[in-house]
C-alpha cells in the first residue's frame, strides 16, 4: 500500500474566476504554485494577492515569476516594484524584447 502524500488544497478564498478552466479540487498549493501565482498576478483581485502573499511570500513569488515566459506588462511591473528586482532579470521581459511584433499598437 502506498503512503498517502499530504495534499495542499487550494485556498477557498481565491476567486473562482481564476481557475475557470481547471478543476479546483485537483489543484495543489505546493505542486501547482507556479500556475496559481501566474493566474493571480494576471487576473487576481486584491484579496487573491493577499492570500498568495501569505502562503508563498513576496520573495518566493518573485523567484517564481522570474521564470515565466510570458506575463502581462502590468503584472510584471507590479512584481518587479514589490520585490525590488530590475525588469531585465525577468525572463518574460527579455523574451518580449527579443520578439518582433506583427503590429505596433
Amino acid at each position: 500500500m502506498k503512503p498517502q502524500q499530504k495534499k495542499h488544497l487550494i485556498n477557498p478564498g481565491l476567486s473562482p474566476h481564476l481557475f475557470w478552466d481547471v478543476d479546483r479540487v485537483n489543484l495543489d498549493m505546493e505542486k501547482n504554485a507556479s500556475f496559481i501565482i501566474k493566474r493571480v498576478l494576471e487576473y487576481g483581485l486584491w484579496n487573491d494577492w493577499k492570500i498568495i502573499q501569505q502562503n508563498y511570500g513576496i520573495a518566493n513569488i518573485a523567484q517564481t515569476a522570474l521564470k515565466f515566459r510570458e506575463l502581462e506588462p502590468k503584472s510584471l511591473h507590479f512584481i518587479a516594484v514589490l520585490s525590488g528586482m530590475p525588469l531585465n532579470k525577468f525572463r518574460c521581459y527579455t523574451t518580449i524584447q527579443s520578439k518582433n511584433p506583427h503590429w505596433n499598437f
